[in-house]
């Protein structure tokens, strides 16, 4: 048997490290040569005994290393390797491989490219290893399987390679951490890896340098697990693209801009507005550069992220904050704010010092309950404008963090550095980024990828999760609702009435469980109709701005614009096939109805824009700023709330024309890009 294999065998160079081991090194050599393996390399490692004289006398090859280490020894036995040379045996000098294995490994070589022995799947070389040997394999390999996702057995040192797969390894290693890279970076190059079982020896002279002493051991470890952080985080490194001007200049604009802001928060005084449209479009420069970035270090966006909401954390907020602050520091005084206008003469000896800084004090609450319960915890920590605005960055961030499990960083750049985000919850303190994360945690369960066949009914688990996501939405912002429609509508079409039925139940749990808290069996006032602000309020509005230019009964109610919204509504069910598509065409079309609008509330479509890159949706994130034209005028004493014309399309031109031809300028840029190509 063994002498079929002599003439496909020439190919093969054994590699054998030794130090002081006299006693073994025939026995091996012969042993190897009974498999045709003549092409044999020792590499003596600093021997004190006859090692070296012994293995020449056996007619193989010696080269000497002075500089002591496994992996240096292997190193040195790679140098200057003949030409016919196609695979790399490696293998101890102390006799404690077991090289039966050899004749099945010598037949596997034209399915592999790496082949290495699993000393533990054997009972003689289980019951050989040291429980310092197995518990060091154990550890080394599953952090292996942890960081790189391929489950080894051992790290043994009796492996098969083939040459040009170990040059593109490219070993850098000079120590005991040579056999723990080789496996990894084999993993890294997508090898095709083959771990057999071998039998395993009790050393058969010689003294262990690792497992014979408890300091060795230790200090092997430690060298191991040394090893696997740097190639992991080389690996995480490495992947990413270098940081490229554009990456820099992004960036670092965005991080510029978030600096001007911070003292520019109080839109009380009229002096702020200039600076704060210079740190916004110093921000909004950064942002656009980031529409060129196809590829980003992970680091580098999660810094810019967390670093501009850091710091406009202590920029000074808008005033929607200090009606959260009282309306949960009220409910921990035994007050709903629903029954209850910040200017009640019930709560007179309550105010604060802050008291005067809320808006529309003759207003009862108007946030939907789950919200007002959120802002009641933050307030029984402390009512404090730090507090609250870091729980609505927690939030963004959650949002981020999703949206990047999905799409590539480069795509979430969109919603994460984008300075109408950033400055919405970090900055101004609104708290709809607790509105946004449960429908964007809602997508995550639904068609974040292309959905087909049965996949509703196969995974109806996931169309339940989502509608509680859902719900929590709604029970935050009322304005949800629409969108558990959908959800039913889908379970509806793709499963059966039953199933759309529990969907919209599950989705209003929510809001019924939180309500609760304040509503009896007489009332439940959770909607101040009664409010300016919900029966005939204006404010940025759209079409409603020039509906009022040709019917001015539109100005007096805003429920006329129910109808629309709802007919909007029903074609997008009709139309649209996912939740992605459905919930960003109903936020354009709400915002384009709505008679009320504020800058922050472009948030809410900006995240289901990462999957489109939508034109309008970028763009919006930079036209906004003409909403603070708004309170610069108020802050003159205009008050005044309403956008001129030139301002109203300023505004949202940009927007609708962007939104509506996005197909238009997305293959206007491709061929562009395909002219400049050509051109060079």
């Amino acid at each position: 048997m063994k002498s079929s294999l002599h003439s496909k065998i020439n190919d093969i160079l054994v590699i054998i490290p030794v130090r002081n081991e006299e006693t073994t090194i025939v026995d091996v050599i012969c042993n190897l040569q009974s498999y045709g393996l003549n092409q044999i390399r020792v590499v003596d490692n600093g021997s004190c005994d006859r090692s070296k004289e012994k293995a020449q006398a056996c007619g193989v090859e010696v080269v000497t290393e002075k500089i002591p280490g496994y992996g240096q020894a292997c190193w040195r036995g790679l140098q200057a390797i003949p030409d016919n040379i196609n695979w790399i045996l490696f293998c101890d000098g102390d006799g404690s491989d077991d090289l039966s294995c050899l004749t099945d490994w010598l037949r596997l070589r034209n399915r592999y490219d790496f082949i290495l022995g699993d000393r533990g799947a054997t009972i003689q070389g289980k019951a050989v290893m040291t429980p310092v040997q197995r518990f060091g394999n154990a550890l080394a390999t599953s952090l292996i399987a942890l960081g790189w996702g391929h489950y080894y057995h051992d790290l043994g040192p009796l492996r098969l390679i083939r040459r040009d797969a170990l040059a593109k390894i490219a070993m850098s290693d000079r120590g005991m951490g040579w056999t723990v890279e080789m496996q990894v970076r084999a993993v890294e190059l997508d090898l095709a890896i083959a771990e057999l079982p071998v039998g395993y020896f009790p050393r058969q002279g010689g003294k262990s340098k690792i497992s014979g002493t408890i300091s060795g051991s230790i200090q092997a470890g430690t060298i191991i697990l040394t090893t696997l952080g740097k190639l992991y985080f080389k690996k995480l490194f490495s992947s990413q693209p270098s940081l490229s001007t554009l990456h820099l200049l992004s960036g670092i604009l965005l991080l510029i801009g978030a600096i001007i802001l911070i003292p520019h928060g109080d839109f009380r005084n009229w002096e702020v507005f200039p600076n704060f449209w210079l740190g916004m479009a110093v921000m909004s420069f950064g942002f656009i550069l980031s529409w060129g970035i196809t590829r980003i270090n992970w680091w580098w966006f999660w810094l810019i992220a967390i670093a501009t909401r850091i710091l406009l954390l202590f920029m000074y907020p808008g005033d929607d904050i200090w009606r959260y602050l009282w309306e949960g520091y009220i409910q921990i005084l035994g007050f709903s704010p629903y029954d209850f206008a910040p200017n009640a003469t019930e709560l007179i000896t309550y105010r604060t010092s802050w008291w005067s800084q809320i808006n529309h004090q003759g207003v009862s609450a108007i946030y939907p309950p789950l919200t007002q319960l959120g802002f009641r915890i933050l307030a029984t920590i402390s009512p404090s404008v730090i507090l609250f605005k870091s729980a609505f960055i927690v939030a963004d961030l959650a949002i981020c963090w999703l949206l990047t499990r999905q799409f590539s960083y480069s795509k979430v750049l969109i919603y994460a550095w984008n300075p109408l985000i950033i400055y919405s919850f970090a900055g101004g303190g609104h708290y709809d980024s607790w509105f946004i994360l449960p429908l964007v945690a809602a997508w995550t369960f639904l068609d974040l990828k292309e959905v087909k066949g049965n996949y509703y009914q196969q995974n109806i688990i996931c169309l339940f999760l989502s509608a509680i996501f859902i719900g929590l939405s709604i029970a935050i912002k009322w304005i949800s609702l629409p969108i558990l429609a959908f959800l039913a509508f889908l379970a509806y079409r793709k499963i059966n009435f039953k199933t759309a039925i529990l969907v919209l139940l599950l989705g209003i749990l929510p809001f019924i469980l939180s309500s609760l808290t304040f509503c009896s069996f007489n009332s439940c006032y959770l909607i101040p109709t009664s409010s300016s602000f919900v029966s005939h309020g204006r404010s940025a509005d759209f079409i409603p701005y020039f509906l009022a230019k040709i019917w001015q009964y539109s100005t007096t109610t805003n429920t006329i614009f129910a109808l629309p919204l709802a007919l909007g509504t029903l074609f997008l069910l009709w139309k649209k096939q996912t939740y992605q598509q459905f919930t960003q065409g109903y936020f354009f079309i709400l915002l384009i109805i709505s008679p009320i609008i504020h800058g922050w509330y472009f948030t809410w479509i900006i995240p289901f824009g990462v999957a489109t890159q939508n034109w309008g949706i970028r763009l919006i994130s930079i036209s906004s700023l003409v909403y603070f034209m708004m309170p610069y005028r108020s802050s003159l004493g205009n008050h005044y709330w309403k956008l001129t014309m030139v301002e109203t399309l300023c505004l949202w031109l940009p927007f609708a024309i962007g939104y509506c031809s996005d197909r238009y300028f997305k293959k206007l840029f491709i061929q562009l890009g395909v002219a400049t190509a050509n051109r060079q």
